[in-house]
């Protein structure tokens, strides 16, 4: 009948295809030790750009881990929450700009550890003043 063929409860993959973890260009690159950020700044991605170091650095305290830039830039509060993750990990951090750091983007690329701190030759980094307003009477 036509539902048995639709069993899915009974289904098993065949054994020569890969398991989609594996195809998860996220997971390859984090198997190597390196993070991308690749957009805007906000409390999401600083949450998981954070989770990814807090684990490569309870991993192995002693590898690099590479940090990929390419963010216009954002949220000044999420982007600190980055930083203070950077620190906080005793593997050194390698910053590396791909295409454009801009604002906070700029400010964690210039954060990774000393000596390295790398742009790639077609890509831009702008940092400006710090932006704030004030009200009252």
């Amino acid at each position: 009948s036509l539902t048995s063929d639709w069993d899915l409860a009974n289904y098993a993959a065949p054994s020569w295809l890969p398991r989609f973890e594996e195809l998860d260009t996220t997971n390859m690159l984090l198997r190597q030790r390196i993070i991308f950020l690749g957009s805007q700044i906000d409390d999401m991605t600083a949450d998981y750009v954070i989770s990814q170091l807090l684990l490569l650095a309870s991993e192995d305290q002693k590898k690099d881990i590479k940090l990929f830039i390419n963010s216009p830039g954002g949220s000044v509060t999420a982007g600190m929450g980055i930083y203070d993750a950077m620190k906080l990990c005793k593997a050194d951090v390698s910053t590396i700009c791909m295409g454009l750091a801009a604002s906070m983007g700029a400010f964690l690329l210039a954060s990774g550890s000393k000596g390295k701190r790398f742009c790639m030759p077609n890509s831009r980094v702008m940092i400006h003043q710090p932006l704030g307003t004030a009200g009252g009477k």
